[in-house]
């Protein structure tokens, strides 16, 4: 009953938030139903095009969504359930939401430009630079991270290849996830060149999903987890070249559905639970201020992440969503309500280990994803019977495709930013670059470049990366909200209501990195530091340096405005 109550809480506080805060922040910005977006003023065919706010809403949702509001509070979860409750519902709504919604209406503000331009103009070509460098170290562990979580959940052994029948769970999720991409061109074809309507294309988008479900439970694929990592990475450089209408934009909105119906079922499982007593939620209420994973500050607000709070958010607004926006009063349901359906999500996920908190704790599952899928199908039914398995693998599946949209859009953003870093401001795209520069702005050449990276460090232990990326993503909301605080200033619109959340979430983050630095010169003066160690070292020492000076870039720019709106 305590897992029921909890989830009733949470949604009636995020609707609460939504409807409250969501609307006085449209309120106190200046939201305009008649302005035009970017999407139609710049409409190209390619990255600018303006989609069907449903469709939007499900690439942006997926995007955002990836695997982190399931490894993130499921990690945390060690804290005892009301630390991670609290953060998930609060920060959500006042920190995440913020973020992610003030982001993509300044970004639409600026012809669909990337956070990188937005800073150019409060805080100078210097800070504008330094941002992106920035990004892209968090990109880079955004495409590891990812890799790592979809490699870990498609593969079986190293050296097998091939199919399957009587399929593992790892061998239907990877080839119904296949099936998926095939699938996802065809609905963008079939809605893009055939001009058949959403509603139908959608009926037959859920048919399409349940076919390939069920071939996918009966013939599995079998390749190893190397093999995985490379087939990914040119997934992923392909998927980020190509028209969004062609993947992106279907892919992300047919995974949406997944999501949906992943949710939806979960909440089913809570309420069988609760009244049959299929499985019991054993987390304790408050666990302690220091775990396994650290003190609970800054350890619980750097681990729940996306739950919560994440730049990587900030990136997909301004990268992809802000360039497919057809109307600014869609902004609050992309932008703030995803966010908030995200929060959700992490309550979620936090109520699904619950009810395998004992094995989690004791090391029984691979990953977060697994115990994930177990705690729900544990709702339902003991281990082992045919309806567990099948729950259990669809929620392996969701969370697959979750991860590779987050992929998808993520390789996209860094063709953008790499792109943006090496131009000058005179120049518009690559080929109006000279010499090396065109190289190097070249969009095969920065996707490529950042693939490689990726799939490399993928190649570790999620443990050796998640915790840095948990403290890179969410430093990059702090300077995020430092971002468009700036901007709102600058504008004379009200921007007071990010000065608390910035100072938070920029105050947590270089606490945990400067930790990780201390811990990781530690190893290597005491002679146990492996090569990730010091990649861990390297990353956390350029990241908050970076920061370090884009919060005096930003302190500066605030002092000039304070001085400007004295002197008026």
């Amino acid at each position: 009953m305590t897992a029921l109550l909890i989830i009733i809480a949470a949604i009636a506080f995020l609707i609460i938030g939504y409807v409250t805060y969501g609307s006085w922040l449209a309120k106190q910005w200046g939201i305009d139903p008649t302005k035009k977006t970017p999407a139609i003023e710049k409409e190209d065919g390619v990255d600018y095009v303006a989609a069907k706010p449903a469709v939007l809403m499900g690439h942006h949702f997926s995007s955002i969504a990836g695997a982190g509001p399931i490894n993130g509070p499921i990690q945390a979860s060690v804290f005892g359930w009301l630390p991670v409750f609290l953060w998930c519902v609060i920060g959500g709504i006042f920190f995440g939401g913020l973020q992610d919604y003030g982001s993509l209406f300044a970004s639409i503000r600026h012809d669909g430009k990337s956070l990188g331009e937005i800073i150019k103009d409060t805080m100078g070509e210097r800070a504008k630079k330094l941002f992106i460098i920035f990004a892209l170290l968090v990109l880079i562990l955004v495409i590891a991270s990812f890799v790592n979580v979809v490699a870990g959940t498609f593969f079986t052994e190293e050296g097998g290849f091939g199919f399957a029948g009587n399929p593992t769970g790892n061998q239907a999720t990877a080839m119904i996830s296949l099936l998926f991409i095939v699938l996802a061109v065809i609905y963008g074809y079939v809605t893009n060149k055939l001009n058949v309507k959403t509603l139908p294309a959608s009926i037959g988008g859920v048919i399409g999903i349940i076919l390939i479900t069920v071939i996918g439970l009966n013939c599995g694929f079998v390749m190893g987890r190397t093999a995985w990592i490379i087939f990914i990475g040119i997934y992923i450089v392909v998927a980020s070249l190509v028209p969004v209408w062609i993947l992106l934009q279907p892919r992300d909105y047919l995974s949406s559905f997944l999501l949906y119906a992943m949710m939806a079922l979960a909440v089913i499982g809570i309420l069988v639970s609760a009244f049959t007593g299929n499985a019991s939620f054993t987390i304790p209420a408050f666990a302690g201020w220091k775990t396994s994973i650290g003190n609970l500050f800054p350890a619980l607000f750097i681990t729940v992440a996306c739950g919560a709070c994440s730049g990587f958010h900030s990136l997909i607004s301004t990268g992809t969503s802000s360039k497919q926006l057809s109307n600014e009063k869609d902004a609050k349901p992309i932008g703030y309500g995803s966010m908030l359906i995200e929060s959700a999500l992490g309550i979620v996920s936090l109520i699904a280990v619950g009810m395998v908190f004992g094995k989690y704790t004791g090391g029984e599952f691979g990953s977060p994803s697994a115990a994930f899928g177990a705690g729900i199908a544990t709702m339902f039914g003991g281990e082992g019977t045919p309806i567990y398995n099948t729950i259990y693998a669809l929620l392996t599946l969701a969370v697959s495709v979750f991860a590779l949209t987050s992929l998808d859009t993520g390789t996209r953003l860094s063709r953008f930013m790499f792109s943006e870093l090496f131009l000058k401001e005179e120049e518009a795209t690559w080929k109006d670059a000279t010499g090396i520069r065109k190289i190097l702005a070249h969009p095969l050449f920065g996707t490529t470049f950042m693939v490689v990276i990726g799939c490399v460090l993928g190649g570790l232990k999620l443990s050796a990366i998640w915790g840095l990326f948990g403290a890179a993503n969410q430093l990059l909301a702090g300077i995020a909200l430092l971002a468009v605080c700036a901007w709102l200033g600058e504008v004379g619109k009200n921007n007071k209501m990010f000065f608390i959340p910035m100072i938070f979430m920029l105050c947590a983050t270089l606490t945990s990195l400067v930790l990780t630095i201390i811990k990781k010169f530690q190893a290597i003066g005491g002679g146990e530091a492996v090569w990730g160690d010091w990649f861990q070292l390297v990353f956390a020492l350029a990241m908050t340096v970076l920061a370090v000076i884009l919060v005096i870039e930003g302190v500066q720019t605030f002092q000039a405005q304070a001085k400007g709106k004295k002197a008026a």
